[in-house]
């Protein structure tokens, strides 16, 4: 069964990002009433508050990187944060923040899943795939290469934050919802084990097929991480983030999603990143964002 003891950690940084406010991401979901609306699940939630980090110089990249020794010591302390509450055997929720603080949260889970011998499944809601690196990039930002970096593609400082290089292998990783791939990137995804369900899979299969190629196999000893890019959804319905790309899941694909994922009873952390207050309009893409996750902890409409 799902863990009820939850921690919300707040991470107000935009330093992986190319447009500046997803440090303003966290404030959003407690506006929108993250905390009360968990708890109202009955379970056991907690704000640890927000992180301590440096601030955005706003710089260009440098050999290929923008912002780099920041992005490590904010994602250092995402990664202790995650993986002392998980040693806690709490529920740890990552509210960003852009992506790039994936790299902390999910080596810390990595190296939670060692300890305990729980088998690592990572699924990445997204519209992009993440698997960039200094090659191939064409903006330099790190929000861009979570995934690579995980996977041991990435800057020596990235990749080693887990202890561990790889902290994860690509085939535990699932993506769903990409539609926006770069070219350099197409070529590093297509080599390495990712599973992607991109929006044509998603077109042709419908959610409930796709969920259920990427959830099979999970069973009593899986940990789930849910990484939850607010991108992911279509932006007629979540217009808060800085890099929207049409066509996404609407709101009732996004719902049957969670819900499925929920229907596991094995999630085990997660991450909600790149809400964008600065593009949002009445905090609209918040309150969906927290909509879904309290799907994700077993809202349904009707009880199953």
């Amino acid at each position: 069964m799902v863990n009820k003891s939850l921690s919300l950690i707040g991470v107000p940084t935009d330093i992986g990002a190319g447009h500046r406010g997803a440090s303003m991401g966290p404030e959003a979901l407690r506006v929108a009433n993250l905390l009360a609306r968990l708890a109202r699940r009955g379970l056991d939630v907690v704000d640890r508050g927000n992180l301590q980090g440096p601030l955005n110089p706003w710089q260009p990249p440098q050999n290929g990187y923008r912002h780099l020794p920041e992005v490590v010591t904010w994602n250092k302390a995402v990664h202790e944060a995650v993986y002392a509450e998980l040693a806690e055997g709490r529920l740890p929720i990552m509210l960003g923040g852009d992506h790039c603080l994936a790299i902390g949260s999910i080596s810390a889970v990595a190296r939670h899943c060692r300890d305990t011998g729980k088998t690592l499944r990572v699924l990445w809601l997204d519209a992009h795939a993440d698997f960039n690196t200094a090659d191939a990039t064409p903006s330099g930002n790190i929000h861009g290469m979570p995934v690579a970096c995980l996977c041991g593609n990435g800057p020596q400082e990235l990749i080693e934050l887990g202890g561990q290089v790889p902290a994860i292998k690509a085939d535990v990783v699932r993506q769903i919802g990409i539609r926006s791939v770069d070219e350099g990137e197409k070529r590093l995804v297509r080599e390495s084990q990712v599973s992607i369900f991109d929006m044509r899979h998603i077109d042709e299969v419908g959610m409930k097929r796709t969920m259920e190629e990427a959830l099979a196999g999970v069973d009593e000893n899986t940990h789930l991480h849910i990484s939850f890019d607010v991108d992911f959804l279509d932006p007629t319905i979540a217009p808060g983030v800085g890099t929207t790309v049409r066509g996404g899941p609407n709101y009732r694909e996004a719902q049957l999603c969670m819900e499925m994922i929920a229907d596991t009873g094995r999630v085990g952390s997660l991450d909600i990143v790149e809400l964008n207050p600065a593009f949002d309009k009445k905090n609209q893409t918040a309150r969906l964002a927290v909509d879904l996750v309290e799907s994700l902890f077993g809202k349904s409409t009707l009880i199953r």
